[in-house]
């Protein structure tokens, strides 16, 4: 079944979502989703969208800029990050055009916090710059944005999972969804085709990320032989709900939460003694588990407390009202009269497709682009986050690049005919399903999720070495072989979750090994790759990007510089 749409977005978040806005008015637009539009994942995050407004103080897009690549141990692109800090002033103002109900100021003014590794005059204090709704923003964006959409007559299929992206001579020509409802394939031919998929955290054990991020987006492109750059860097959220992962966003800290361990020392002190708890995230997760490590993580456990107790109920119930609940719902803690156990949870891929600041998809290391193919939010990597992410800067990343991406996409639809569709443009996606259904196989996906979980959670999270990555190196390719015998139970057509589960499984193996010989091949330490066995940075060698390419003989590693502009690489003090 073939549809035809002069543009198709991949993904309902935010990025998603942005880029449509753009696109409506200028042609067909559709946007696929393999979720109902409202829950995709940008709903989840908290605390608030970083720009510099300077409405509670004195601040400047430079500084957000210094902080940005700072924040990204100097591995960000600098040209990109100057559009990133710049266009989010206007991208806020936007938001709150289109009716966003951010908190406010008591003159009415967009209400602004502090957040990690965010500073004034170029590192000397944290400044106010995450302009929030409560600890709901991403929630309120992903409403915003769908309503937006709805608005201008966007046509989405919700509930359709892309398999495949199709390339033909040169140019992208659409993509191939499976449609959950009937089991049905459909190929979606489009002049350009953006994705906004999101990001892979499920590959790890102790995630924030939903049960939907398995990097669909990244694998499908990966597998027609583009590219993935910068995927050994994983980022882990500081505070996550003991065992569980879910985020306690860092809106706590900008509020004023602490970190303490059994001692009930303020820890961060000693890591970190001007941003202290507010310090970019990688240092926080890493002094967490040095804590716990050094035994003083509580009652010898692999946590340690947040303490919101000193905060008050106003503060707590106006401000902070979701990560309370969370609290109560999931721990049985009352935040305001006890510390919450929180332990690093897996985050976020600043990793993901290259692609330009105008969002096309770049195929080599001269960043050559690929016609008529666009990719934004998580799933990309434009480098605004280098080796390590600012909070906030996910909500302005999706929000710019989408806004960039889609109109540089409404401009190439209008100045480019249609590519055409290979010959049997449904073959590969009906292989994949039907080496599901049909295999006599006797192996199980959840089992082997269960093992890729923990083996990432143990040997290539926010420490790691190369005896460890050595060792899930050999362990994925066991893996590899078991999932080759995979079988569905279920061999029905409508709703098959069990099958989407086996396709997102194989996605989340082959960026699991794309992480994993990149974090091998950087013998150094930089953001959130953390090597105890290269403990420095090394800049001589390392100030530069990692593209892995799949050929028959296994993953491919190329190299591209970073961009430098403003800010020459300095150690990172905070």
């Amino acid at each position: 079944m073939v549809q035809r749409y002069d543009a198709v977005v991949v993904g309902a978040g935010g990025a998603g979502l942005m880029a449509a806005l753009q696109l409506a008015g200028h042609g067909n637009v559709a946007v696929l989703s393999k979720l109902y539009p409202t829950r995709s994942h940008t709903g989840a995050a908290q605390g608030g969208i970083g720009a510099a407004l300077g409405n509670l103080e004195e601040d400047h897009w430079e500084w957000h800029m210094f902080d940005t690549v700072k924040g990204s141990d100097y591995l960000a692109d600098q040209d990109a990050v100057e559009i990133l800090c710049r266009e989010a002033i206007e991208t806020v103002y936007d938001l709150e055009h289109w009716g966003l109900p951010f908190s406010r100021t008591p003159e009415g003014k967009i209400a602004q916090r502090p957040f990690g590794g965010h500073t004034k005059e170029f590192g000397k204090a944290p400044v106010r710059r995450s302009c929030y709704a409560a600890d709901r923003t991403g929630h309120m964006i992903l409403q915003t944005c769908y309503q937006q959409c709805i608005k201008h007559d966007v046509h989405f299929y919700n509930e359709y999972h892309v398999l495949d992206v199709l390339i033909e001579q040169g140019r992208c020509a659409g993509v191939v969804a499976l449609c959950l409802a009937t089991g049905e394939i459909h190929t979606f031919h489009a002049k350009a085709v953006l994705f906004a998929s999101g990001g892979c955290g499920k590959m790890y054990r102790v995630s924030s990320n939903a049960h939907s991020l398995t990097g669909d987006g990244m694998a499908a492109v990966y597998r027609r032989g583009i590219p993935l750059e910068d995927m050994e860097f994983f980022q882990f959220h500081p505070t996550g709900i003991y065992k569980m992962g879910i985020l306690l966003s860092e809106a706590a800290r900008g509020e004023g939460a602490i970190l303490r361990n059994k001692l009930n020392e303020r820890f961060m002190e000693r890591y970190a003694p001007t941003l202290l708890d507010l310090a970019p995230r990688d240092m926080v997760s890493r002094a967490i588990y040095r804590e716990i490590r050094e035994g003083r993580g509580i009652d010898g456990k692999n946590y340690v407390h947040l303490d919101m107790t000193h905060l008050g109920k106003k503060v707590l119930d106006e401000k902070l009202p979701d990560i309370t609940e969370f609290a109560r719902t999931y721990l049985g803690v009352e935040p305001l009269t006890h510390p919450v156990p929180i332990q690093p949870t897996a985050h976020y891929a600043m990793g993901g497709i290259p692609t330009d600041v105008e969002g096309r998809v770049v195929i080599d290391e001269k960043n050559t682009p690929l016609p008529g193919l666009y990719a934004a939010g998580e799933v990309a990597c434009v480098s605004v986050h280098g080796a390590n992410r600012l909070g906030t800067n996910s909500l302005v990343d999706i929000l710019v690049f989408g806004r960039r991406g889609g109109r540089h996409a409404a401009k190439f639809i209008h100045e480019n005919d249609w590519a055409p569709l290979p010959a049997q443009p449904e073959v590969g996606a009906r292989d994949m399903v039907s080496r599901v259904l049909n295999s006599t196989g006797k192996e199980r996906a959840a089992d082997i999720r269960d093992t890729l979980q923990d083996e990432m959670m143990d040997k290539a999270s926010v420490f790691r070495d190369a005896q460890g990555l050595t060792a899930l190196r050999k362990k994925l390719g066991e893996l590899r072989e078991r999932y080759r015998q995979v079988k569905s139970e279920d061999r029905g057509t409508c709703y098959n979750t069990e099958l989407l589960e086996v396709i997102e499984l194989g996605c989340m193996l082959d960026l699991a090994e794309v992480l994993v010989e990149s974090a091998l091949a950087r013998e150094e330490s930089r953001g959130g790759h953390y090597r105890e066995d290269f403990p420095k940075r090394d800049d001589a060698t390392w100030l530069k990007h990692t593209l892995a390419y799949q050929t028959s003989k296994g993953i491919d590693l190329k190299f591209k510089p970073v961009v430098i502009t403003k800010f020459q690489p300095m150690e990172r003090k905070y």
